[in-house]
């Protein structure tokens, strides 16, 4: 276990991510942030979540270490590049896969519901969102921000991700669970297909409708004989929440970056036209947000 490929730094936090020379496991160093991952990653293996089985973990180098056992060599952000640079689309296999584990997920959150208590927050790093965007901390939005939770006050709590996308699925399960929190049932895997629109279409591959329908679909197969509802129902509410995740810490602090006050700027439109659907309909439709591309375009 001494014989380690460095795989790559590990995003928005200190460590990195290593590979086992037979490809088995896979260790991650970092702070008292891995830890706390690593201490819920074991409890979320006892609850039959579908995430890595920890092997070691300890003190290295002043720092933290987990090893993992691998559960897939790729993403399903990788296929999905791979699909599109192929043939232009991502394959239906993909989707199903995606379907697939989000469907393990759920079973499991289900079976282990947690008490009613504050999430949104946590869920939407709202506190940051309303400081850097002061002009959206206003009676409208607070009204829309009530209305999605009085809704998702009907299904239940569960331990969640909180970071759940394409990116953080493999063939058998779900990695990263460094935001972990309560969620309501659902709040993570409804949305995951709707954020590659947040992220501005640049990822190299986009969804189609139908192929989010589908997995939609699936999805609901599974909620009705767990809730006995279509948590579908509510993925406006869901989409709700995630402007404002998505629109967290994104303002810039350097006046001469001007490509991130444009990626800003287009962050904010994404939460403008997201509100204005929402209050109209409890529904926001991802696939009528412009690309970053275009908006950059349309705003040079």
């Amino acid at each position: 276990m001494s014989d380690w490929e460095f795989v790559k730094d590990r995003t928005a936090t200190q460590g990195a991510v290593w590979r086992s020379a037979d490809g088995l496991l896979y260790k991650r160093t970092g702070g008292e942030d891995l830890r706390a991952e690593t201490e819920f990653q074991q409890l979320a293996v006892g609850l039959g979540y579908p995430v890595p089985e920890i092997v070691d973990s300890g003190l290295e180098d002043e720092g933290y270490f987990v090893v993992e056992r691998a559960i897939g060599e790729t993403s399903l952000h990788e296929e999905a590049m791979a699909d599109a640079k192929r043939d232009g689309q991502v394959s239906c296999q993909v989707i199903s896969t995606a379907a697939a584990v989000a469907s393990k997920l759920l079973q499991a959150q289900a079976r282990h519901p947690l008490p009613a208590m504050p999430w949104f927050e946590k869920a939407a790093f709202a506190a940051e969102v309303f400081e850097e965007n002061p002009d959206f901390d206003t009676p409208r939005v607070h009204a829309a921000v009530k209305h999605a939770l009085d809704r998702l006050a009907q299904l239940p709590m569960a331990h969640g991700h909180l970071d759940y996308g394409l990116p953080n699925v493999l063939q058998a399960g779900v990695i990263d669970w460094q935001h972990h929190g309560p969620i309501p049932l659902g709040y993570d895997v409804y949305p995951a297909l709707d954020i590659v629109a947040f992220k501005g279409g640049g990822k190299g591959y986009t969804i189609s409708p139908e192929q989010r329908a589908a997995y939609i679909a699936a999805l609901d197969g599974t909620t009705a004989s767990l809730v006995e509802k279509r948590v579908s129902e509510h993925l406006g509410d869901f989409l709700m929440v995630k402007c404002f995740f998505f629109l967290a810490l994104m303002r810039p602090t350097d006046p001469a970056r001007h490509d991130k006050h444009i990626k800003w700027q287009y962050r904010r439109t994404l939460f403008t036209m997201g509100l204005d659907q929402y209050e109209s309909s409890d529904t926001i439709d991802t696939g009528v947000f412009p690309t970053l591309e275009r908006f950059t375009a349309e705003h040079r």
